[in-house]
């Protein structure tokens, strides 16, 4: 009977990631650098859990298509770039860690930190 509950509790699980994406910006971010690319940084800076929409450095990014974006985490504390519309999720960036995403296609795309919510940023691709 535990292995019938813990199927279907899996089952419903997986149909509820399956369903719950909202995704719909023609944006195509990937998690791999491109190779030779042009190259932008985020900085997450010490304190970041309490600075809001100032805790990404720059917190309104502008870039080329193409363009590969790292966040640098330079705080005492893990962080995570996550995609307001799951486009990409670092998940815990450690101090002294990074995370790239190489962006595609032209678009806005909101992020947030997982860990601390009221951190936001924006990256918008020309």
């Amino acid at each position: 009977m535990l292995s019938l509950r813990l199927v279907a509790v899996s089952s419903l699980f997986i149909v509820t990631i399956g369903c719950g994406s909202n995704y719909s910006s023609p944006a195509n971010p990937s998690p791999a650098p491109t190779p030779g690319g042009p190259s932008a940084s985020v900085a997450i800076p010490i304190g970041a859990a309490t600075l809001g929409n100032r805790a990404y450095t720059p917190d309104d990014l502008n870039v080329a298509v193409g363009t590969t974006v790292t966040w640098m985490n330079s705080d005492s504390q893990a962080h995570t770039s996550t995609s307001d519309v799951n486009g990409w999720n670092s998940g815990s960036v450690a101090p002294g860690g990074q995370f790239s995403v190489a962006f595609q296609t032209p678009g806005t795309f909101a992020y947030h930190c997982t860990i601390h919510p009221g951190m936001v940023g924006t990256v918008v691709v020309r």
